[in-house]
Formats: structure tokens, C-alpha cells, sequence
């Protein structure tokens, strides 16, 4: 057990040990139906047949039963229409639901923190209903001809379709998971040479893709307006080649007195591959004023800033304005506690959306054959730490958590356990007492590094945008 606050909030770290009633069967059957998409539903052998079965086996009792048992039969024959990859893609995201589900309720456990009584709306948003149905046809064709055999003219059928989807906002969720999920599988073509499939990884995107072209499945409006402080607890950066994204998890305190809850405030901009580390903050800035905030240690107030249902702030600099100073572990300690959790939209119930924020302290941080991990006095079982998930791009690093005495992080879940990915440690630099934080260069640095990665980033802007304007001239 962990101290979690000066309140006497207790986190269970025994509890996220111990094994879930029901969780590998779930997941053997998923990975029984992502083994038939491997080499193809368009002649199923027997051992596809199987993997069918056993995901028919896995709904029954469900609403989805018959019509699950319908088009897996279907698909066993090689007979499967769009209709039928549908129900199947529902099936294999109900059952990784049901896993987030029941890992989720042992979060609540371990945590103790109340969890909202919202539930996330799907919209009704209309779509192209045609633009839609040909992102099912291209999905069909996929797991028809399976990841075994996929080639560049199956693959290059995505392309004009998401070029017709990008124009309209309604769309662009999907077209922008089609356009990387192309992307991906033709760096990958032909599939029949592919040494190692990722199963579960594209089993995942074209499952969810497919959801994603049903009426209203791809937007989730904001339902709701917030006025009162945000207190920033730390930054999650993921950064790709051609994108990064900074995602600030905070506790909001509402204005009327009302409970104080989770939220969350993201920025995604694309970025050229020579920008790096310290260099990306100078992308994200313009766009999100929270950043210099974070970097400075200080709280926001809002006025009618838009929220959904599911904590996702939808930000916007003229509802905020900077606040007074907030310190990240005062807001852990105090604040965390008591903070409701978010809803979760239907389809992010999945194991590898958990991110949900925590304060560790009374840990032994000790370095293993597996790695890092905080070994509590009054565990049986250590808890991983992701130091890979640490961003280069802020003054965290593997070694500070290895030294540290207390952790804000995001409890994760990833093959088979749970671990804790750090945003902000507490440890002891030359004698005196300091806090790191991963986002610590967000507003700015005087740090060598930074301040060095933040001068090449300039230059490299620089010269691209010079390049680009030579271009448009021409």
C-alpha cells in the first residue's frame, strides 16, 4: 500500500497484481479471430474457422450473439459481406471492452477515487454515407486478402478515398486513422515476405476503423462547458516522424464548488523529422497557452471552456487565462485524491487507452532482469515502470526516476500487466530536494540542452519554411 495524500488516501498497488476473473479467456479469443485476419477470410482454413468459432463462443449470451454466430458462419464459407466484417469488428471491440472494463474496476479499487456517473454520447452526426461505405468496401477487401497478402494495389485502394474524406471535418478522424493505417501497410507490402505480423496492433486499427464508418460513430461532441482552476499534474508527449502530441492531465475545480474531477487538454501539430527533443515545444506553443503554464508551475482559470463527457478539454486560448502558482505534487497529494474520473467513450474501451493519473511515494525504486520498478514496503509484488514512455523533449530522464522518492505518473496496462509511465518525480540533486517533470521545458528553458535543441529546431523551421515559400513563389 502507497500513501496517496496528506488526507489519508491509501493506493492499492497489491491490487493490480492479483488476476482478473475472466480477462485471458477474453483475450484468447480475441487473439483466436486476429489469427484468422493473418492470412485471410477469403478461403478460411479450418484453423480460421476456429478462431470464428471462438469468438462466437466468447459473445454468446450477448446481444451480439446471433448476429455474430450469422456472420462468422459466413465468413467461415468464405461468404462474408461488409455487413458481417462489421459484426465481427463490434464482437472483437465488445470483448476488449469488456477487458478495459474489469481492469478499469480494479483501478477504482486501487485507487479509491470516485469515478463519473456521466457516460459518454455517441453522436449523431451525419457523414457521406457513400465516402463511409467505401471505407468498408477497402476494410473488406483487407481482411479478405489478409495481412499475408496484402500488396500495393489492395493497399493503394485507400487513397482516394482519403483524400475525399480530409475536406470534411465530420470525416477527418477516420480518414486520418485510414491514411496511417495505408501508410503502415504499405511500408509493409508484400505481406507474404513480412518476417513478423503485428497481429493484435493491426487486428486493433482495422477493427476500430471499421466502427468508425458507421453513421455518428466518429464524433463525440463536447457536452458541456467548464469555469473554474485547472491544476496541471504533468505532460504526456508522443512523438511520431511527421506529428507530435502534448497531453496535459490536470484536476479541474469547478467554479460553482462542485466536485473537482479529471481532465484532459491535448495539442497535435505535424512536424518535420529533423525537429526533435527540445525543438518540438516551439511547434506546440502557439497553439495551447497551457503549456507555458505547465512550464512555469502554474494553474489556469477557464470561463466556459468546452468539455465532453469523456474530460477532453476542446481548448481554446480565449477561455483561459493564466492563474496563480500550482505546484504539481500539492495537487497530487491534496487534490488528486478526490478527483472523479472521466467517462470513457465506447470505442476507447480498450486496455491500451488506460492512462489514468496517479501519485506513488514510500517506493524503493530498484532496477531488475525486467527493468525499473517501485517496490513498496507493503507489497508482494513490484509495479513496472515505463521509462521508454519519458520523452526526450523535457529534463526527465530513466535516471532522475531511478533516484526519485515520489512519482506523478499514468497507471498503464500493456502485455498482460499493469505499469506506471512517469510524468513527474520528486529526488534529491546535490543534497537539496527537487521536482523533474517531463513537461519542465513546455514554457521554455534555460537548461544547455534545451536551450541547444531549441536553436537547431529554430534553425531547421527556418529553413524549411524558406524552402516552402520558394515553392509557393514559383
Amino acid at each position: 500500500m502507497v500513501p496517496a495524500d496528506t488526507g489519508g488516501g491509501v493506493m492499492r498497488t497489491d491490487l493490480l497484481t492479483e488476476p482478473v476473473e475472466g480477462l485471458d479467456e477474453a483475450l484468447t479469443a480475441v487473439d483466436a479471430f486476429d489469427g484468422a485476419l493473418v492470412t485471410g477470410l477469403l478461403r478460411p482454413h479450418p484453423a480460421q474457422a476456429a478462431g470464428l468459432t471462438e469468438l462466437t463462443h466468447a459473445v454468446a449470451g450477448t446481444p451480439l450473439a446471433a448476429r455474430v454466430a450469422e456472420a462468422a458462419e459466413k465468413a467461415s464459407g468464405g461468404a462474408a459481406s461488409e455487413d458481417d466484417f462489421v459484426a465481427l469488428a463490434a464482437a472483437r471491440i465488445a470483448l476488449l471492452g469488456s477487458v478495459h472494463d474489469a481492469l478499469m474496476v480494479r483501478v477504482d479499487e486501487a485507487t479509491g477515487r470516485p469515478r463519473s456517473d456521466e457516460t459518454a454520447p455517441v453522436s449523431g452526426g451525419r457523414q457521406s454515407v457513400n465516402l463511409c461505405a467505401a471505407a468498408r468496401s477497402w476494410l473488406s477487401d483487407l481482411a479478405r486478402c489478409g495481412w499475408q497478402g496484402i500488396d500495393h494495389d489492395v493497399v493503394g485502394g485507400s487513397a482516394g478515398i482519403v483524400s475525399a474524406m480530409l475536406p470534411d471535418p465530420a470525416l477527418r478522424r477516420l480518414a486520418t486513422l485510414l491514411d496511417g493505417f495505408a501508410a503502415e501497410l504499405a511500408a509493409s507490402c508484400p505481406g507474404a515476405t513480412l518476417a513478423r505480423v503485428p497481429v493484435r496492433r493491426w487486428a486493433d486499427v482495422w477493427s476500430r476503423a471499421m466502427l468508425l464508418t458507421l453513421p455518428g460513430a466518429a464524433q463525440v461532441p463536447p457536452t458541456g462547458t467548464a469555469t473554474g482552476r485547472l491544476l496541471p499534474l504533468g505532460v504526456d508527449v508522443q512523438e511520431h516522424a511527421t506529428a507530435v502530441q502534448a497531453q496535459v492531465h490536470a484536476v479541474f475545480e469547478p467554479a460553482d464548488g462542485t466536485a473537482p474531477r479529471l481532465v484532459r487538454a491535448g495539442v497535435s501539430v505535424p512536424k518535420p523529422d529533423t525537429v526533435v527533443g527540445a525543438g518540438l515545444w516551439q511547434l506546440l506553443r502557439p497553439h495551447m497557452s497551457l503549456l507555458a503554464a505547465v512550464g512555469e508551475g502554474r494553474s489556469m482559470e477557464l470561463t466556459g471552456m468546452p468539455v465532453t463527457a469523456e474530460g477532453d478539454l476542446v481548448w481554446s486560448d480565449e477561455h483561459a487565462r493564466p492563474g496563480g502558482p500550482a505546484d504539481a505534487f500539492a495537487t497530487a497529494r491534496v487534490a488528486l485524491p478526490t478527483a472523479a474520473d472521466a467517462a470513457v467513450a465506447p470505442l476507447d474501451r480498450h486496455p491500451v487507452c488506460i492512462a489514468v493519473p496517479v501519485f506513488l511515494e514510500g517506493y524503493a525504486a530498484r532496477t531488475e532482469e525486467s527493468g525499473l520498478t517501485f517496490t513498496f514496503t507493503a507489497a508482494t509484488e513490484p509495479l513496472a515502470v515505463d521509462t521508454d514512455r519519458v520523452p526526450a523533449a523535457g529534463p526527465l530522464t530513466p535516471q532522475a526516476v531511478a533516484a526519485s522518492g515520489a512519482c506523478i505518473g499514468l497507471l498503464r496496462w500493456d502485455g498482460g500487466t499493469f505499469s506506471v509511465q512517469p510524468l513527474a518525480v520528486e529526488t534529491t540533486v546535490r543534497k537539496k530536494a527537487v521536482a523533474i517533470h517531463a513537461g519542465g521545458w513546455a514554457g521554455g528553458t534555460t537548461d544547455k540542452a534545451g536551450v541547444k535543441a531549441e536553436k537547431a529546431a529554430t534553425d531547421a523551421v527556418a529553413v524549411l519554411r524558406e524552402r516552402a515559400g520558394k515553392l509557393l513563389r514559383k
